[in-house]
């Protein structure tokens, strides 16, 4: 039987790691590498992995983003069809494991009800969720890893999430904070957007393209601030992260669905 823990770069599968390491200590470690990523995250699964003296195994589609999106017919992935979850981390996910029997362990909170998860379509693939086992909270997620000396991903003091630099799930604040941070990231999302030679327009958030979006930059960032100024007044003791993840899924509740989960 072998035991896999997909890692998202993010806060929730690496104190899943930290947890679990040496409960199993024949875990493998996987990425799901889209090569779309911030180089933020990879810095920290650099970190994770010195910290734990682990190895994290990179995988990789045979076929990038871009191949992907030429065979979608230039159709963005969006929460309605995420065809980039499928192919760029299900897929190598399920061919790393082949044949072999499996439990995949995913880091889904206790505090987490509607959450689902991965669901293997392969009869080899267990999933097991050892935070709602166990009874592991958003709060204990963040005493484990400043317990164990990792702490956070830099990204969280402006994204609360892993994933693609032009993930579709990312909030509006987020996206100006992309382009404040990461301008070649952000172009780079914007020409995804504009590359339809029929005329039909596709666009990362709905109802507007990235370059309207950012002509509201100082409306969406005065916005932000406003809600966090009353988010911390109501919460005063709460961690910073966990306060902008509450102003920012007040602006969009849904999440997205990935092997490990962030």
């Amino acid at each position: 039987m072998r035991h896999i823990l997909g890692l998202s770069g993010g806060k929730d599968s690496a104190a899943l790691a930290v947890l679990m390491h040496k409960q199993v200590p024949e875990m493998e470690y996987i990425f799901c590498d889209t090569h779309k990523e911030l180089q933020e995250t990879y810095d920290f699964l650099d970190l994770l992995q010195a910290r734990l003296k682990i190895k994290i195994h990179y995988l990789s589609a045979e076929r990038g983003f871009d191949h992907w999106l030429d065979v979608y017919g230039k159709m963005l992935p969006s929460p309605q069809v995420r065809w980039c979850t499928r192919q760029l981390k299900i897929i190598p996910f399920e061919q790393y494991i082949g044949d072999d029997e499996a439990i995949s362990y995913v880091a889904i909170r206790a505090d987490e009800p509607q959450r689902e998860g991965y669901k293997s379509t392969k009869s080899n693939i267990q999933v097991k969720f050892p935070f709602r086992e166990q009874g592991i909270t958003k709060a204990d997620v963040f005493r484990i890893l400043e317990d164990s000396k990792i702490g956070m991903p830099k990204y969280y003091s402006w994204r609360t999430r892993s994933g693609c630099t032009f993930c579709f799930f990312q909030r509006k604040y987020e996206w100006v904070m992309l382009a404040e941070k990461h301008p070649d990231k952000f172009a780079e999302a914007v020409k995804y957007e504009t590359e339809h030679p029929d005329g039909r327009r596709y666009t990362w958030t709905q109802g507007e393209t990235l370059l309207e979006l950012i002509e509201r930059r100082d409306e969406i960032i005065a916005e932000n601030a406003k809600a966090l100024a009353r988010q911390q007044k109501n919460k005063s003791h709460r961690a910073l992260i966990d306060v902008l993840a509450d102003v920012l899924d007040d602006e969009d509740d849904t999440l997205p669905c990935v092997v490990c989960h962030s």
